[in-house]
């Protein structure tokens, strides 16, 4: 008998743990958020040129290419 009660609890604990995963789930996919906006046209970063200048870009202009400067690259540019 009490093996059967055993098999029982545990059927009942997954299940209430798939129903209550689920559920989470659900509610995630359903929730009212937005999408991500672009950022405004107004938006601006501070960046610092290569003469030491601080100057305000939007960030709309900024396009972000993935590929890391080589150690080289920096060093030829802290000489200029």
């Amino acid at each position: 008998m009490q093996h059967n009660t055993k098999t029982n609890s545990r059927k009942k604990f997954l299940l209430w743990g798939s129903a209550l995963v689920a559920s989470f789930t659900a509610l995630r996919f359903f929730s009212g958020k937005p999408p991500s906006t672009p950022p405004a046209a107004g938006d601006t970063v501070k960046m610092l040129t290569q003469d030491g200048q601080l100057v305000e870009i939007d960030k709309t202009l900024l396009a972000a290419t993935g590929k890391k400067i080589s150690h080289d690259d920096i060093h030829d540019w802290i000489k200029k």
